[in-house]
């Protein structure tokens, strides 16, 4: 079976929009309607106007999805888990945050701001602390706007993001449970990773550097500190894209993020900041027969309740608002 060609006469049958996220294998990417970051599709998604969203992603994704728009019924191929949010559940965010009572810091001086690879009940209980989330393309604004508050920001799930954003506004940053004084530091984060990301570290840089003296390095921020201090331009997925493709030809560049999406950058002068191939392995679970398969089942209404993503309403209704706090700084900070 031609699964290409099958997918692309369902979609045009169907009342739905096929939406992948940039770390998709290419065959699953090329296909969609709507392609992004995490950012980008939550907002696209929105303006959408389709019954159906098949969403290629990780479960938070759709999670997120569906939260953002409770009409439609948003289907996921593989509800893959990223493995960032998995360390993060409503039982360690209170857990964490008892630990941080512990520190002398009581919950009236802690502002929670969550990286959008979070699950709707994390989401959720940042929103009922008044909370917001944030994306790698965005985090410094949030943040720098959540500081105004005069508050700590407690960071989850991510330590990188968090501390890479705190040296960049100069403030102080610890991590829960690595001995560092919880009291002293501007944004308290948890201690939470990407996989993917830290495989890239300071002797792929100096390699690189070595071999190609003039090379660029762009990483993203999910990178250790000590990558993102060495690095000429750190930026999300998005930030990192634009950066690369206006880059000259001729120049050489070595990027430190997912391999799928740094490998249709560039055709040439262009190389993954790892010996390895840095794949996001639940993000590549999801393949055209997987696609087919789910947009066959909505043609003949058999849809699996193991593939929609439901959320209840109450975790729905906070996890709602602690997106569209995000949003209206969004849109502030662009004049809309």
């Amino acid at each position: 079976m031609n699964y290409k060609e099958e997918i692309l006469k369902l979609k045009k049958e169907l009342d739905v929009v096929l939406v992948a996220h940039f770390y998709q294998r290419d065959e699953v990417f090329e296909l969609a309607d709507i392609t992004g970051d995490s950012l980008e599709l939550a907002k696209k998604v929105m303006e959408s106007d389709k019954e159906f969203v098949v969403f290629c992603g990780v479960g938070f994704m759709g999670e997120s999805a569906k939260i953002l728009n409770p009409q439609k019924r948003v289907l996921m191929p593989r509800i893959a888990c990223c493995a960032m949010a998995r360390m993060i559940d409503e039982g360690y965010f209170l857990e964490n945050l008892k630990k941080m009572n512990e520190a002398g810091i009581s919950n009236d001086d802690i502002l929670p701001i969550t990286y959008i690879n979070s699950s709707a009940s994390v989401k959720a209980r940042v929103g009922e602390m008044g909370g917001m989330v944030c994306t790698s393309s965005n985090a410094y604004k949030i943040i720098e706007k959540g500081l105004k508050s005069g508050k700590k920001i407690f960071f989850v799930p991510d330590r990188c993001l968090g501390q890479n954003f705190a040296k960049s506004l100069g403030l102080k940053s610890a991590v829960i449970g690595d001995g560092t004084n919880l009291k002293d530091a501007d944004i308290i984060c948890y201690n939470g990773f990407c996989s993917v990301h830290q495989q890239f570290n300071i002797d792929d840089i100096d390699f690189y550097r070595e071999k190609y003296p003039d090379i660029i390095v762009a990483v993203h921020p999910e990178c250790d500190p000590s990558v993102c201090d060495k690095a000429d331009f750190v930026g999300s997925t998005s930030q990192l894209i634009k950066f690369i493709k206006e880059l000259p030809e001729d120049q050489k560049v070595v990027v430190g993020t997912e391999f799928n999406m740094v490998n249709r950058l560039r055709e040439k002068n262009t190389y993954i900041l790892s010996s390895t191939k840095p794949e996001c392995p639940t993000m590549n679970e999801t393949t055209l027969e997987h696609v087919y398969l789910t947009l066959k089942s909505i043609k003949e209404n058999k849809i699996s309740e193991l593939s929609e993503i439901k959320v209840d309403e109450n975790t729905r209704y906070w996890a709602k608002i602690a997106l569209e706090r995000m949003f209206e700084i969004w849109f502030i900070l662009k004049g809309l």
